[in-house]
């Protein structure tokens, strides 16, 4: 979400980024994860969201990989295209894999008409994924993430519900999988072996149809053996904001009302997907208390379990959370609560929330609880329309 803070004209993080990255680099996270980074200057989570492509001049993009850096831990770019959940305001076309548009009711018009990729430029979209990760290398980056998660574009190759393809992008898991794993072979073999890089995936989209957990459990059987360093398991899209706790489907819900009791809302599947994995799994959503986060990490009888929890809305509300667990100090983060009907105005309030507190931290104050939701998301509208108007300016040059 701090990827949409103002950034410098061009697309270009700038010093609320710095400040903001600054405080939880002295927090003490081992690994800090960026927001999006987007890799098609048309094609953008939101008016603020930073662009890195190739040609691109490195020289902040060095300043922020420093700033992350100086607490002592690692700072990888999360790497991402929206696809279809591009808002209308940016003024630009969305691309799918077939133009399925979002469904959010009469929140709906809210978002850019789609229309689904050609197969040119399906592989244009694959060279910009390698060219942002060679990019985040040469500016001092220790990796990147490939966002494939919350109905970002990768999510919508994956998932049958937007993805209705009949070539070899679409129809069986293996051809919706394609992209995905066609991105990490591009990136992958364009950076250095020690170098990280990452896969951010849904355990399911929560929405009947949709991809679901016998499908990440495949997923990720496919990327063993091609270098992944990390898989963070997450769930939902704008559709169904599960990664808030708050899955559109009932069905869905009840399922899995076990972990989201237990505030952890993906662990249980990330512990049976780490059985498959090769690689470190990481879990993250809803992680609050100190506790949460020790069984969380607690391996099964088997040996099999997560090694990485995701603590990103607690660090916007504490952004020294790490050390002060690590200290036995805070060891519960309260959260920003909506407590709307609507699943799509909640998780947008519930952003807007956590955008409020990211504001006022990157101004160097303290996060505060976010105010009201209703105050929150109307600043939101406010800040991204004017953003909008930026952004516009700048890809009318």
């Amino acid at each position: 979400m701090e990827e949409n803070l103002a950034v410098q004209p061009g697309q270009y993080p700038g010093q609320k980024l710095f400040g903001l990255y600054r405080q939880w680099a002295d927090g003490g996270a081992g690994m800090i994860l960026s927001g999006n980074v987007m890799v098609d200057p048309s094609a953008l989570t939101g008016p603020g969201g930073v662009v890195l492509q190739k040609g691109t001049d490195l020289a902040p993009f060095r300043q922020w990989a420093q700033i992350g850096k100086s607490g002592g831990g690692q700072f990888w770019l999360q790497i991402s295209h929206p696809g279809r959940q591009l808002y209308k305001s940016m003024g630009e076309t969305a691309v799918s894999p077939s133009g399925v548009a979002l469904n959010l009711g009469k929140f709906s018009s809210m978002f850019a008409p789609v229309r689904a990729l050609e197969a040119d430029e399906i592989e244009t979209i694959i060279t910009r994924f390698a060219d942002t990760a060679v990019a985040a290398e040469e500016a001092g980056f220790d990796g990147v993430q490939i966002h494939g998660a919350h109905g970002y574009l990768v999510s919508q190759f994956l998932s049958p519900l937007t993805n209705k393809r009949d070539d070899q992008w679409g129809g069986s898991l293996e051809n919706r999988a394609r992209f995905l794993l066609r991105i990490v072979d591009a990136v992958r073999g364009r950076v250095g072996p020690s170098f990280g890089v990452g896969i951010k995936l849904n355990s399911a989209d929560f929405q009947r149809g949709g991809f679901d957990f016998d499908d990440a459990k495949q997923v990720v059987q496919s990327l063993k053996g091609k270098g992944v360093d990390c898989v963070e398991l997450s769930g939902g899209s704008y559709e169904s904001p599960a990664m808030q706790g708050n899955p559109a489907d009932e069905v869905e819900q009840e399922q899995t009302s076990s972990t989201a009791a237990r505030e952890a809302y993906f662990v249980d599947f990330a512990r049976e997907i780490a059985k498959v994995a090769d690689m470190p799994i990481m879990v993250t959503g809803g992680i609050t208390k100190l506790a949460v986060a020790q069984a969380a990490l607690a391996q099964d009888d088997q040996g099999f379990g997560v090694q990485i929890l995701g603590i990103a809305r607690a660090m916007a509300a504490n952004p020294n959370l790490p050390k002060d667990w690590k200290n036995g100090a805070h060891a519960e983060v309260s959260l920003p609560q909506v407590g709307w009907s609507s699943a799509a105005l909640k998780g947008l309030a519930t952003m807007a929330l956590t955008k409020a507190q990211i504001e006022r931290m990157a101004k160097g104050k303290s996060a505060g609880d976010g105010g009201s939701p209703v105050v929150a998301l109307l600043a939101d509208q406010w800040r991204a329309a004017k953003r909008a108007k930026n952004y516009r300016a700048w890809r009318a040059v």
